[in-house]
């Protein structure tokens, strides 16, 4: 059985279509501002974006959230709109509209009828460098940013012990820091803090545009000279450096108790290394090896701890390759009733002992890859995708190129080059392991 449902895999994954190529164009206004087409020309709709390689991780210090604060103050007035004129256009010209921040990058887009594409430009060029804030929006916006923390991590302990796992695993780096900040320093976020990040990152020569969809590159090259190459670049826009974390020596441990906590677990974070421009190899390897972990039902650890020795309800495998310094590899395990937590973790151990003593299931990794495979071809159907895709690579230190070249690498990569990754990744000295509890009951 186990032959015939791989000749099935293989058989489905012929049938697929050969990997296409993005239709990208890419020129660089004379501002410094990159631009990035990509043309899909099946339905008469676009998505504009703006990245800018600027996030949470290149805040100063004490000012925490004030990146994030800063994408919730754009949707504030202009010299030319009023407050909540930007969106209330966007969706009047039946479009959709949003934005998000990240470690590296904070993005602004929207979805629009072709038609409308020089609308959008006009606006969206207008607040990179018009924002007009008062102290009352800083008061009215901080009381917003505030009651979101509130509910996606005061009120949430998993996201309180997620921010608790990452400050153990970065001790040096930004990364440790969450991005909506933390909440002593967000209470003092002022005007003074976001009018800095903006006056320092959200110039041309910062800037990625990125336009998927119904165009046409010359047509996009006239609209973004018109409206966007006539800002002035930054000439003070600093180099992009963080500060790096130093070797790790030692595991490190935290135990969360919160009794809000229904049902304990207990994860393991990995220091790994990132995708990295031209030497994407390493982190295809750990791509796949986060799929066989713990990728779905036929998982390794789901097989072992939740169907062969009942240990587990869930387990899960994550890999954060998308980042522009060093990321993390991690693994979760859910006990069953009945098993604590360092049984728990006892039986993870040695499932990944006696995976690296035993090595990878061929047909596990070209079923993997042909559903990878598929997902790449399936990802061609939404723009909107394919420029987010874009987005976060270039604001990360990847190229164009890489991206392209993404697929072919998954597609290359062998069970040697998984182990190779996995030995060099699973060391204890890297790893952060936590529990989180309910706190015991005392009689």
């Amino acid at each position: 059985m186990r032959r015939m449902f791989a000749c099935l895999i293989l058989t489905l994954a012929a049938a697929l279509p050969a990997r296409a190529s993005d239709q990208v164009t890419t020129f660089t206004l004379d501002n410094g501002m990159d631009v990035v087409v990509i043309e899909d020309h099946r339905a008469p709709v676009v998505s504009h974006m703006v990245w800018y390689r600027a996030g949470s991780a290149d805040e100063k210090p004490g000012v925490s959230g004030v990146a994030h604060f800063l994408e919730h103050l754009l949707f504030k007035g202009t010299e030319k709109m009023e407050p909540g004129e930007f969106s209330a256009t966007v969706a009047r010209n039946g479009g959709s509209d949003n934005a998000f921040t990240s470690y590296d990058y904070t993005a602004y887009f929207q979805r629009v009828a072709a038609d409308r594409l020089e609308l959008m430009m006009q606006m969206e060029s207008d607040r990179m460098v018009n924002l007009q804030i008062s102290e009352a929006d800083i008061a009215t916006e901080r009381d917003v940013i505030i009651e979101e923390r509130n509910q996606r991590v005061e009120n949430n302990p998993s996201a309180l012990f997620r921010e608790q796992a990452s400050a153990a695993q970065y001790l040096n780096h930004r990364y440790g820091v969450p991005i909506i900040g933390w909440q002593h320093e967000m209470v003092d976020l002022g005007l003074d803090d976001a009018l800095d990040y903006y006056e320092t990152y959200y110039a041309p020569n910062n800037a990625i545009l990125i336009v998927a969809g119904d165009v046409y590159p010359d047509e996009v090259r006239a609209l973004a000279e018109k409206y966007y190459g006539v800002i002035p670049a930054n000439p003070d826009l600093p180099e992009r450096m963080r500060a790096q974390e130093p070797r790790q020596m030692a595991e490190r441990r935290i135990a969360y108790e919160d009794a809000r906590v229904a049902q304990p677990y207990v994860t393991r974070s990995y220091l790994a290394p990132e995708r990295d421009s031209g030497a994407q190899e390493k982190a295809a390897a750990l791509t796949l090896l986060a799929e066989i972990l713990g990728g779905g039902t036929t998982s390794l650890l789901n097989e072992k701890l939740q169907f062969d020795t009942r240990t587990a309800v869930y387990t899960g495998a994550w890999y954060g390759g998308m980042a522009l310094d060093d990321t993390t590899f991690s693994i979760s395990v859910v006990p069953a009733a009945g098993v604590t937590l360092p049984e728990a973790e006892a039986a993870l151990d040695e499932v990944l002992a006696n995976f690296l003593e035993e090595g990878v299931d061929a047909e596990q990794l070209e079923r993997i890859k042909m559903q990878i495979r598929a997902s790449e071809i399936y990802v061609r159907d939404d723009v909107g995708q394919l420029a987010n895709r874009y987005g976060r690579a270039l604001t990360q230190g990847l190229t164009v190129e890489d991206v392209q070249a993404w697929p072919g690498l998954l597609e290359a990569v062998t069970e040697e080059d998984i182990l190779a990754a996995a030995r060099e990744v699973f060391a204890k000295k890297n790893a952060v392991t936590g529990y989180i509890t309910a706190p015991e009951v005392t009689q």
